[in-house]
């Protein structure tokens, strides 16, 4: 097959996985139209069966981080850590809306960096709802910020993003100086989210809401935040010393796995349901048909637009690039395509692409898959997503989000280096 010829079947076979991955026909999961058109671009020579094996390789180590941290966030679920998380932002709220959203915004940070962002659109954007509702509060605000902070906090940690996990691999830095790196645009780019729902949400936050009814104390589940813990320091340990991370996020998910099996709470069935198996499936079906898309030219047209350095200007144009891309083609893609054309300008570039694909997403519904989940989770609640107002908050956020998150960046590389 020529070049001209397997370009126009991956980029077709590309559309057809990401609109199968938005719109999932008769329920069907994203693998069922992904995993086909991976066998078909080898199949038919689009990509080249050593080159299709390279990327399962590449990507092998990040599925399995995935699906450690995915059984790891539901297991805590299933202990109660969110339920808790709830019930703490509805008596601390006191009936106050904007300490609510103060609460959610702390609340949806750190669950998205330390657990990743699926956890803050599938468990606690739920346990946001209840909690308004409880309260007697306008959900709109506070429920648009799980989708936002999914996507926007999960900037700092490695694990916080599967994104990550591939600009991770891709920088060549350890654990430890990636997050410093990236700690202060994670800071100020929650801190421009939040002044900008402040006043965007201005009316729905000053409606009140009235204290909630009185409770007994609800227990903390604290053996699952002592794993919690335990995990995120062997993330740092395995990392310094030259270890895969993802055998401390194994090591997580093994022991309250196996605690919650001894004490019946749980079968192996629902352990191995909560690895999301046709999800994982899906990214590596995606990540071999996204190859074949870049070694048939799409690699050669994006290089010429690729700003080359690591300057304060190439920064800015490579985030800017990145979140285009992740909203014309869905973050994940964007992402795998964006890594090989950076990566030779150093540790900045890579980041820069993240700034990109993490912030960028907030525009639109189809920049990342985590907001489409959040979407159908909203719909399940009886609630209604306006396009014009999501785009509107998107609008306001994202241009002024990037642009401070890359200065940031390049703040953070100047004094720590890259």
């Amino acid at each position: 097959m020529n070049s001209s010829v397997a370009e126009v079947v991956s980029v077709f076979l590309l559309l057809a996985v990401l609109a199968c991955a938005v719109i999932r026909p008769f329920g069907w999961p994203e693998a069922v139209v992904a995993v086909p058109a991976a066998a078909v671009v080898i199949a038919t020579g689009a990509i080249s069966l050593g080159h299709a094996r390279e990327e399962a390789q590449r990507l092998g180590p990040v599925i399995g981080f995935l699906a450690a941290v995915l059984v790891l966030a539901q297991l805590c679920d299933d202990e109660g850590l969110f339920h808790a998380c709830g019930v703490w932002m509805a008596r601390s709220a006191a009936g106050r809306p904007h300490l609510l959203l103060v609460q959610v915004f702390a609340a949806a940070s750190v669950i998205t960096a330390v657990l990743s962002l699926d956890a803050t659109i599938v468990l606690l954007t739920p346990v946001v709802f209840a909690t308004a509702a409880r309260l007697g509060a306008r959900p709109k605000p506070h429920v648009y910020a799980c989708t936002h902070l999914s996507n926007t906090a999960s900037l700092l940690l490695p694990v916080s993003n599967l994104t990550n996990l591939l600009a991770f691999a891709a920088s060549g830095l350890t654990f430890t100086r990636f997050a410093a790196l990236m700690a202060l645009p994670w800071l100020v780019a929650i801190a421009c989210e939040y002044v900008v729902f402040r006043r965007f949400f201005a009316t729905d936050l000053d409606a009140g809401a009235q204290a909630p009814p009185a409770s007994g104390p609800r227990e903390v589940p604290v053996f699952a935040l002592v794993t919690v813990v335990c995990t995120l320091a062997g993330f740092v340990l395995t990392s310094t010393v030259g270890i895969d991370p993802a055998w401390a996020a194994c090591a997580g998910a093994v022991v309250l796995a196996g605690r919650a099996l001894v004490q019946r709470r749980t079968t192996p069935a629902a352990v191995v349901r909560a690895a999301a198996v046709p999800f994982l499936a899906f990214v590596l079906a995606l990540g071999v048909v996204v190859r074949a898309v870049v070694d048939n030219g799409l690699a050669t047209g994006l290089g010429h637009l690729v700003p080359g350095g690591t300057g304060l200007a190439a920064l800015l144009g490579t985030a800017a690039l990145a979140a285009v891309l992740a909203n014309a083609i869905n973050n994940l893609p964007a992402v795998l395509v964006l890594l090989p054309l950076t990566a030779p300008s150093g540790p900045g570039a890579v980041l820069a692409v993240l700034l990109g694909v993490n912030i960028g997403p907030n525009l639109t519904y189809a920049g990342s898959l985590a907001t489409l989940l959040w979407r159908r989770i909203v719909h399940e609640h009886d609630s209604d997503v306006a396009l014009g107002e999501f785009t509107r908050l998107g609008v306001l956020t994202v241009p002024a989000a990037l642009v401070l998150s890359v200065l940031a960046l390049w703040t953070s590389l100047t004094l720590i280096g890259g």
